[in-house]
């Protein structure tokens, strides 16, 4: 049976959270295309995961079989979420863009499943080549030309990130102007929104088909 990894980093519930209301699209098709299929949800806001310590970083760097019982202990969460992700076939991660980049949450997960010699820096990476969905939503617009687009460190984080560490076989999914209908400073762009949440949306369905499609070739 296929397994998504589905995993939410807003701080805001679904009906508040574009990324949240995208990524529960991708996973409804999802589930619609795998009714026995297995999802792995992870809510980093809901339930935030402790930012990677010295000793978690070092256990690992540390051979299995060289590791103390401290050492041990503090690889026991690193452990899970690395496995969580390799056992996943397809990944969906919503990652809004808090203060020009990702939830410190989502950075915290990232430093925990990140394992030299395991997923990261391995020949292959255990996740190596895994469909991974990023839908990177944003309240305002920083694509090529606008006058933020030098503010944009999402797309370029996530993209080094998840392709050249974890080698996931990443695409993005971007809402844009989600703040349109709330700032009245943007209601101009009320309907570039809603055009960019619809394709969005489309998008997540289109995507979570096409990798059913690819998984079952």
């Amino acid at each position: 049976m296929p397994t998504l990894l589905h995993i939410d980093s807003s701080l805001f519930p679904a009906d508040a959270s574009a990324s949240r209301a995208v990524t529960a699209t991708f996973r409804k098709e999802w589930e619609a295309q795998h009714p026995d299929g297995t999802v792995i949800y992870r809510d980093l806001a809901a339930e935030p995961l402790p930012h990677l310590d010295g000793l978690a970083a070092a256990a690992g760097f540390t051979p299995a079989e060289q590791r103390t019982p401290e050492l041990e202990a503090a690889f026991a969460l690193r452990d899970t979420l690395a496995s969580e992700l390799e056992r996943a076939d397809a990944v969906v991660i919503g990652a809004p863009m808090y203060n020009f980049t990702i939830p410190s949450s989502l950075k915290a997960w990232l430093d925990h499943v990140i394992i030299a010699g395991r997923t990261s820096m391995a020949q292959p990476s255990t996740v190596a080549g895994t469909p991974t969905i990023v839908v990177a939503s944003r309240g305002g617009g920083y694509g090529p030309g606008t006058p933020r687009e030098s503010f944009e460190f999402v797309l370029n984080y996530l993209g080094k990130t998840l392709t050249e560490m974890l080698s996931l076989d990443v695409e993005f999914i971007v809402p844009e102007l989600t703040l349109a209908r709330t700032n009245p400073a943007m209601a101009d762009l009320v309907d570039l929104s809603d055009a960019s949440k619809a394709k969005a949306h489309e998008e997540a369905a289109a995507k979570a088909k096409t990798v059913t499609a690819r998984l079952a070739a």
